[in-house]
This record gives structure tokens, sequence and C-alpha cells, in this order.
């Protein structure tokens, strides 16, 4: 077979967000994509995620909106509370921006992108890449089969890494270079089975102090997502000892009152959890050749910015775009794909800055800043008085469809 005749094979690493929407658009443009996954298999969990206008954009081109819907509704609401149990109206996410996200769980994305995958879309688990070698026209691949000890190696016309922050194929192909950005945080996230005690099943809480918070995330239709966030000058030191006991440790030393000691209680009693350090991925370059890096493992905007799933989704669709407009030039398909989406990430990456400061304030001047915006944009009167200024910053941006061509 002549060789600008055969289909183009990709190989798509990790079964995520990021990885479906690119398998998923490449499908469709007439690649064959296989995707290597590390876990056993699909993981079908996930906790709090917000779809923003840029990734339902792109969501709705690959034909997966619909089946990811909504959890949003009116009757989505939360209140800021202290220790001692006040309450008092606080930042609702159902209603950020004048076009408000989509309220999710991770599962809800990645089963819509799962099921729109064709079924010859070929899936390995079990199965990660060691070696990653160039050559003019393909990349070779090692890769290696972990449940049955084995490797093989294959050729691909494009690598596409959507393995998360700390991906195996920016490490092989970029190097174990500082890409990772620490921003000195940490969180810890967990589904809660129930609604939290006093609250409605659609009621959230937030319960923000210089340095930490707890924030529970509500659905319309779904029990709340705890997430747990506060700053650390040693994120060796929050990895050295169970979850709950940094996290205790970071609420220290006053006594929790029974909101935040629910909260603790409920994380230690969770059947699972996320405990993690919140990095970004900073890199000069996003695509090397052949392979290209994309969603968290090029750029990780952090759950701070609550781009992560918009962003992968959107550049997984734009990539596969370019290829099809570049034909059979994929590194040029690869240099105009980053010359359009890497200002849009750039300005979402220094955002996460800014929100950060909503999610948990440095200290207490940015504590006492806080308050003051979260003043503002619960005041009924103010609120219509401002209109889109009593909003966080940067939700206009948010909802840029970058992969609009």
């Amino acid at each position: 077979m002549d060789h600008h005749a055969r289909p183009r094979r990709a190989l798509v690493v990790g079964l995520g967000i990021a990885g479906m929407a690119t398998a998923l658009r490449l499908r469709q443009i007439g690649w064959e994509p296989v995707v290597v996954e590390r876990a056993p298999a699909r993981r079908s969990g996930g906790y709090f995620i917000m779809l923003f206008g840029t990734g339902a954009a792109s969501a709705a081109r690959l034909g997966v909106l619909d089946a990811i819907g909504n959890r949003n509704s009116a009757d989505v609401r939360s209140y800021s509370v202290n220790r001692a149990g006040r309450r008092a109206p606080g930042m609702n996410p159902a209603s950020l921006g004048p076009n408000p996200p989509r309220l999710l769980l991770r599962g809800d994305a990645e089963r819509a992108l799962f099921d729109a995958l064709p079924g010859d879309v070929e899936i390995r688990y079990s199965t990660v890449p060691t070696r990653i070698e160039q050559g003019a026209d393909a990349a070779e691949v090692d890769l290696r089969d972990t449940a049955a000890g084995t490797t093989a190696t294959e050729r691909f016309d494009l690598v596409v890494g959507a393995d998360g922050m700390r991906s195996t194929v920016r490490r092989l192909a970029f190097g174990p270079g500082d890409h990772l950005h620490p921003l000195n945080y940490m969180i810890g996230v967990t589904l809660l089975d129930r609604p939290l005690t006093g609250f409605g099943p659609a009621e959230g809480v937030i319960l923000a102090e210089p340095g930490r918070s707890a924030w529970t995330f509500p659905f319309k239709d779904h029990a709340p997502s705890l997430l747990f966030s506060y700053r650390t000058d040693d994120v060796d030191a929050e990895f050295g000892r169970a979850p709950i006991e940094s996290i205790r440790a970071a609420f220290g030393p006053r006594p929790p009152g029974p909101i935040l000691d629910e909260l603790l209680t409920r994380f230690e009693e969770a059947d699972e959890h996320l405990f993690d350090s919140v990095n970004q991925v900073r890199m000069p370059r996003w695509h090397d050749g052949r392979v290209v890096l994309v969603g968290d493992a090029a750029w990780c905007v952090t759950l701070y910015a609550g781009m992560g799933a918009s962003s992968g989704i959107a550049g997984g669709e734009l990539l596969g775009t370019m290829l099809e407009r570049h034909d059979r030039d994929v590194p040029g398909a690869l240099r105009e794909w980053e010359a359009r989406l890497r200002p849009f990430i750039a300005t979402e990456q220094e955002s996460a800055f800014t929100t950060r400061r909503l999610f948990t304030p440095h200290d207490r001047r940015e504590f006492i800043a806080r308050a003051a915006m979260m003043k503002l944009m619960g005041s009924p009167v103010l609120g219509k008085v401002l209109g889109r200024r009593a909003q966080p910053p940067g939700m206009e941006h948010k909802a840029i469809d970058i992969a609009a061509v």
C-alpha cells in the first residue's frame, strides 16, 4: 500500500477527558487512534468540575454535549459559613458569569466521551509507553503491557500525551526537566454520600480562612463534592503522613466547630479520595516532531482556574481540526495548533492566581479582599447595578470558542 494512501495512525496515551476528546476527533477526520491507559480498566469516578463555554462549544461539535448533561439548576446555591456555624449567602457556582458553566462530575464528561468513541477505536488497558524514538516519517514507541509483562514496538504517525500532570510521554519525549511549577497549595477531594447536616441536597458550603478553605460543591441531583484547599511551605511533608492528618493539621489548632468537624470526619470515612499538590505545567513547547502534549500534560491550568475539562476538550478538538487542515503535514499542523491555543492557555494559567484567592485566600490581606468581593457578588441590589462586573474576573474569557474555525 502506498504510504500516503494508508490511514494515519495515532497513539493517544491516557483515557481521560483530553485523551478521549482527541481520539474522538482524530477518528472523525479519518485517523486510526490507538488509546492506551495505565489503569486496568476505565475509571468511572471523579469529582466536581465545571464545563465553561469554551469546552461546551467543542463538546457540541464532537456530538457529546447533550450526553454530558448539566447538574446545575436554579435550586443550586452555596453559603459562606464559619466554624461557629453562622451562614450567609456565598459564591454560587450556578450563577458564575453571563453564561453559567455546567456543573458536573468528572465521570459525566468521561462517560459521554467514552460512549461516543466508535467501536473500532482500539483501547488497551494496563499499557504504558516506555520509549519514544522519532524518525523522519513516524514515531517508534515501546508499549509495555503491565498485566502480561510484555513489551511490543509499534510505529505511529503521531503520539499524543494526554496522560495528566505527571505525564510519562512528557518525560520520554521532552526530558525530565522542571516542567512542574508548584503553587505551594494542597487539595483533598472526595464525593459525599449525603448532604451536610442541616443543609439541603442542592446546598453547598464555603468555609474560607487565611491560608485554608473547605468547600462542598452542590448539584441538583447528587450529593455534594467536598474540597479542602490549603497553603503549605513544605509539600513533601504533606505527603509524609496520612492525608487526613495533613488536612487536620492545616486547619488546626483551633477547634473545628460542627461544620468543619463533620467535613473532616466525612473525608476520613470516605471510600475514595484524591490528595495532591497543586501544580501548573509550564513548557516552552507542547510539541516536538510527531509528539504532542494535550490537557494537563501540556499546561495544567489547575483546579483554581476551573478550565481543566474545557481546555482539554477544546485542545483535543482543535488538534484534530489542524491535522485535517494540514493533511499529511503533521509538524505544520502541530505548529499552527500551538500558536492558536497558547495565548488562550497563558491567560487561563494566569487567571488561576486570581481565582485561587477566591478559593483559598493566601493570608489575612487576601482574606479581607475576598470578603469584600463576596459581599459585592452576593448583593442582589449591587449585582443588578453592576451586572457583569459583579462576577469573578475572567469569566468572559472562559466562554471563548477557541476551537472554532
